[in-house]
């Protein structure tokens, strides 16, 4: 097996691929594979991932084709990575936690904890202790329980669910929540695409993307816009290359030039092992970061006045006048933008969006897909709904080959919030809990995340339970946040691995350890199995293959369960045993109250699943108005004072959320080294810095406070004029915690204003043998 340790930080710089995916992605997720368990564990979790009756990926929510007609191997690289980070054989047990001190791991890195293992039993660490030692799950639950119970409020308590969470788990910890007495759910959607969320629900009256896979495959043209599908969702590159085998085009919009979305040679193909793959962009519109919304008002001009002088020939009327409002007040702005502020936003020459514009023209069916670069801005609403304008403006949204396609990068993250995961839950949800539980849920709205840190920080939240993830890494603001968690009685975290989380414990601290999405799931006798919903809203069935990690091991239906009846008794008189005991017994209250779920035992157990309703396309939108409604957005654009430069936080390749498997960022040319910031050279030029300098990032806030991530080098790079980018979980020390999107509160972490001064601590750049042509 390979080491554990951390890797040496020694930077090497190659040029950035042309092109991703094909062998040497298949020899990486082997080789990863291989290192972290038996090639007997290795081809089981290979051959049953993203299969009918298999285990869904725990990584991204891309969906997957039919059942029946998936590939043997319908995973990617890092999917492939990822499951079998989770199904190593390594493991943490009391005698490692008897061996390190809290604080030594705090002192290692994000990698290093990762690579320890899976965790074996509970732990805590009592108040004062400098270690964690061992506790039964009943004790860890009556403890819990105690805090929960002694606080003035159940408001003081904070719920938190990522993404890897599953549709039954996650419906019964926000029934659980709601019994207990408040709202305070905070999800990963907050820091992620929370602001989609917002601007979909004001302007469509559903929260979620409109397109299956059939659309993107059949769609005339789709934007790719603020993603980089080739690292955080590769699959979706099969999709995109079926959309140009059919005749499709595709245009991406990023600050950063991606290999994904130059080309990609498909490994499960022979064009993408023995030929040159296939071509993604059509065009690449290399924008200014945060210009998206110039971008789309600026089409939205041009739309408006090309019907203005060939009236009817361009908008689609008959859709606009039936199912939209707004339109009259939406165009009238539109003709007023100014050519100045969408060249200044974009960067991007004029001939650049008359070729664009001509393609949107020629194209009847348009899909626009967007990620982190779009909504974890100031104005990401905004731009979201003028990228609906967009599509409104021509009835591209409800027909086939057409619609929104926000692209969530974690697992279930969508089915969580379907399952009632939120902390703004509307009241006919409320109301439907209460018919069928029969007590009456509150009703006040709670904390997202970045109020819910707020609230730990200034002491009216006391109490957090994590649930999957790595709440510390994942959020902005590392100092405050840390701070704010060390500052509550009590930290919980149901973990399948160790992280950074763990080892940010308030006076009271909780290790629950679970199964993981590989892991058989046997309760009372009876093998079960859990589902999630996808990007695409296609809920489907996932069985775990592997023997779980350990016999000391809880699923998360059953800490919830068991915690539910610690905390409440029979007040309200739930069935938390028979949830826990039969899974079939959740779905049927799910079917119940989640509207869509109708029959959801039946429907799920069909091979493949079923897929949920979008109002939209049926031209049924639940907005304030009862159409589909125009937005008149203003223009605004990032403000870069001289001297300073636009940072965008964001993965390696060889990274999944906050857990880096490897120092590389093999697409974009850099090895062995993670703390590097990547710089245009003529901004380098201006800045009067040097390739290879070693800086401190020093973000810009008006709150005084500094906040410095050190030691970082500089790579140049061709990132859009005037911004820079960087890894997360390092750089989320940079993001104020008051810098947040406007409607959505989601974290600017693609939007981050920053100076690069000479390191504190000087040291002589790498010698250029280090490097390759």
């Amino acid at each position: 097996m390979g080491s554990n340790a951390d890797p040496d930080d020694d930077l090497k710089v190659t040029p950035p691929k042309s092109w991703a995916t094909g062998l040497p992605a298949v020899a990486h997720a082997l080789e990863y594979s291989l290192s972290q368990t038996s090639p007997r564990r290795t081809a089981l979790t290979l051959l049953n991932i993203n299969q009918a009756k298999g285990i869904d990926c725990p990584g991204c929510a891309w969906p997957e084709p039919p059942a029946g007609k998936r590939h043997l191997n319908e995973y990617c690289e890092n999917g492939a990575k990822h499951i079998n980070d989770e199904a190593t054989s390594r493991r943490v047990t009391r005698e490692f936690f008897r061996e390190h001190s809290i604080a030594e791991l705090d002192g290692k890195s994000d990698y290093w904890l990762n690579q320890q293992g899976r965790l074996t039993e509970p732990m805590v660490k009592r108040p004062g202790a400098t270690h964690y030692e061992p506790i039964g799950w009943d004790e860890a639950f009556a403890i819990l329980a105690r805090e929960l119970k002694a606080l003035a409020s159940p408001d003081e308590a904070l719920f938190y669910v990522s993404g890897r969470l599953n549709n039954e788990a996650a419906f019964l910890l926000q029934l659980f929540a709601r019994a207990y007495g408040t709202n305070n759910l905070p999800d990963c959607s907050n820091m992620c695409h929370e602001s989609s969320g917002s601007a979909l629900n004001e302007t469509l009256g559903v929260g979620k993307g409109s397109v299956s896979l059939d659309d993107i495959h059949e769609s005339d043209l789709v934007f790719v816009v603020g993603q980089n599908p080739g690292t955080n969702h590769p699959r979706m590159l099969s999709a995109l290359e079926e959309t140009k085998r059919s005749g499709g085009q595709v245009v991406a919009v990023n600050t950063l030039p991606e290999a994904g979305l130059m080309r990609f040679k498909n490994p499960q193909k022979a064009r993408g092992v023995v030929g040159r793959g296939t071509a993604i962009a059509d065009q690449f519109l290399h924008i200014r970061a945060g210009g998206d919304l110039a971008l789309f008002q600026a089409l939205n001009r041009m739309l408006v006045e090309a019907d203005d002088a060939a009236p009817g020939t361009v908008l689609d009327h008959a859709f606009i006048e039936a199912h939209t409002s707004g339109f009259t007040e939406f165009a009238e702005q539109s003709r007023k933008v100014s050519w100045d502020d969408v060249l200044a936003a974009t960067g991007l020459p004029r001939e650049q969006l008359d070729e664009l514009f001509d393609r949107v023209l020629n194209a009847r069916k348009i899909i626009v897909c967007w990620a982190m670069g779009v909504t974890q801005h100031k104005h990401g609403v905004p731009t979201i709904r003028e990228i609906v304008n967009f599509l409104l403006a021509r009835g591209n949204i409800g027909r086939p080959g057409a619609g929104v396609c926000p692209v969530r990068g974690h697992s279930n993250v969508q089915g969580d919030r379907t399952m009632g995961v939120w902390e703004r839950m509307p009241q006919p949800f409320l109301d439907a809990l209460e018919k069928e539980f029969g007590f009456t849920p509150p009703a006040h709205h709670g904390l997202d995340a970045v109020d819910g840190i707020r609230a730990m920080h200034e002491g009216r939240a006391k109490v957090f339970l994590g649930v999957a993830g790595n709440f510390v890494r994942a959020t902005p603001d590392s100092d405050v946040t840390e701070a704010a968690m060390r500052g509550c009685r009590l930290t919980a975290h149901v973990s399948t691995k160790l992280n950074r989380s763990h080892t940010v414990c308030g006076d009271t601290a909780l290790i629950l350890p679970t199964l993981g999405r590989s892991d058989r799931d046997v309760q009372n006798g009876v093998e079960q199995f859990i589902t999630v919903e996808d990007s695409m809203s296609e809920v489907h069935a996932s069985r775990g293959k592997l023997p779980p990690a350990s016999p000391h091991l809880l699923s998360e239906v059953a800490i919830v369960s068991r915690l539910a009846r610690a905390t409440l008794g029979d007040e309200p008189a739930l069935p938390w045993e028979e949830f826990e005991n039969d899974y079939g017994t959740i779905r049927d209250r799910i079917a119940r109250v989640v509207p869509g779920f109708e029959d959801f035992n039946a429907r799920v157990s069909v091979p493949g699943g079923f897929t949920l309703p979008n109002p939209v396309n049926a031209y049924d939108f639940r907005t304030a108005t009862g159409k589909a409604r125009f937005t008149c957005n203003d223009f605004t654009m990032p403000e870069i004072p001289a001297g300073h430069l636009l940072l965008q936080t964001l993965r390696s390749h060889d990274q999944w959320n906050t857990v880096w498997y490897a120092p590389n960022d093999r697409y974009r040319g850099i090895h062995n080294a993670r703390r590097v910031v990547l710089v245009n050279p003529d901004d380098l030029n201006e800045l009067g810095l040097a390739d290879r300098q070693l800086v401190d990032l020093v973000s810009v806030w008006h709150d005084g406070r500094e906040r410095r991530a050190e030691g970082f080098r500089i790579v140049s790079y061709p990132s859009s004029k005037g911004s820079a980018a960087a890894y997360y979980p390092e750089t989320n020390v940079l993001v104020p915690l008051d810098s947040v999107a406007d409607v959505s509160n989601c974290p600017t972490s693609k939007g981050v204003l920053v100076r690069l001064e000479p390191s504190r601590t000087p040291e002589s750049a790498p010698a250029p043998d280090g490097e390759e042509a």
